[in-house]
């Protein structure tokens, strides 16, 4: 049987009472190795398909641009979500893949949305290390680990998060209680919607859903 590292952590914000289900299940059925990550907002509780494995570590990968926005437009980087990032003009297809629909001028806002990995490595650059240490200490987010040389530390090297600090992250993000200002709190809370009805709001991949009308 192959190993597919699959994370899955989330942030529900429920009205109503849900069912208790068998998280390891859909693993089990799928025939691949993985866990899932919940907390229950309302009730302050967290759900676990294997405790263990939500404090493993891992490389964040492309749910690094949650907290990388932020600290994009903390340090002035951009001034906002609708910056445009000029297109490199070439990147690494062994390492990143083919994806031809983003080789393109784009807002760091789209960048955001279609997880254009060239986007978040040009602001990395302009950011620094050293500033991105400070506040990930501040955020209490990672291993702290930042000996990886490339601008995409989050991709490569020892950089690693939990399951479990990621949701932590998003409950800051929801109560907002970050070192950030409250406008980009807010540009990281419209950039993450990826669907807004009158019954829920969910924000993209590391995002929280919401449901039932609470805010």
């Amino acid at each position: 049987m192959k190993y597919f590292p699959v994370f899955v952590f989330c942030l529900f914000i429920f009205r109503g009472v849900y069912g208790q289900t068998d998280l390891q299940q859909p693993f089990l059925d799928c025939k691949v190795k993985g866990s899932i990550t919940l907390y229950d907002y309302n009730k302050q509780r967290w759900l676990f398909s294997d405790s263990a494995d939500a404090l493993h570590t891992t490389q964040p990968a492309s749910t690094f641009k949650v907290i990388n926005l932020l600290i994009a437009l903390e340090t002035g980087v951009i001034k906002n979500e609708n910056e445009v990032v000029k297109w490199v003009g070439a990147t690494d297809t062994v390492l990143y893949g083919y994806r031809p629909d983003i080789y393109h001028d784009m807002t760091v806002k789209e960048a955001f949305q279609v997880s254009a990995g060239w986007v978040f490595i040009e602001l990395a650059k302009k950011i620094g290390r050293k500033r991105y240490r400070t506040y990930l200490e501040r955020c209490h987010y990672g291993n702290g680990d930042l000996s990886e040389k490339g601008a995409d530390f989050w991709n490569f090297g020892n950089f690693g998060v939990s399951p479990r600090n990621q949701v932590e992250l998003l409950v800051k993000v929801f109560e907002n209680k970050l070192p950030f200002s409250q406008r980009n709190i807010d540009i990281l809370k419209r950039v993450m919607v990826t669907e807004d009805t009158d019954g829920h709001v969910i924000r993209s991949k590391t995002g929280w859903t919401r449901v039932g009308g609470y805010e």
